[in-house]
């Protein structure tokens, strides 16, 4: 049985704490430099525990957790967000991106207007004009 108190590696965290979808991608995240603790660029093999602040960015996104407990076990997403508390600037950034992200989706151009896919209608339209309908 694992005492949640105790330190465990920083890549199997993140994979415990369902933050990266497995630990390969968790070390690639650390060695890439997108993955911090206390402030601080690590390896996969640094040990983190309760009171450690980890700062991980997915892109434009940047998450910030403080660690509540370890886990070595992958379990449910009700337990793995036991397992941390993430910052309100973070929730607050994050909830600003995803906005801006759809309004970016909602005002993006149409076939239309130049850019993105055409439907159905504007396939059979183009079609027409070349003559193969």
């Amino acid at each position: 049985m694992h005492d949640p108190t105790q330190p465990v590696r920083v890549d199997r965290w993140l994979w415990a704490a369902r933050l990266c979808k497995t630990r390969a991608v968790a070390v690639d995240a650390i060695k890439g430099g997108r993955v911090e603790v206390n402030g601080q660029p690590i390896k996969p093999s640094r040990e983190v525990g309760p009171g450690d602040r980890l700062r991980i960015s997915f892109g434009a996104v940047k998450v910030e957790v403080d660690i509540k407990a370890t886990g070595l076990r992958r379990g449910s997403a009700a337990d793995a967000a036991l397992l941390y508390d993430e910052t309100p600037e973070s929730i607050a950034a994050r909830e600003e991106i995803a906005a801006q992200r759809r309004a970016d989706r909602e005002a993006g151009p149409r076939y239309d207007d130049g850019g993105g896919r055409p439907t159905k209608r504007d396939r059979r339209a183009m079609e027409r004009l070349r003559g193969r309908r």
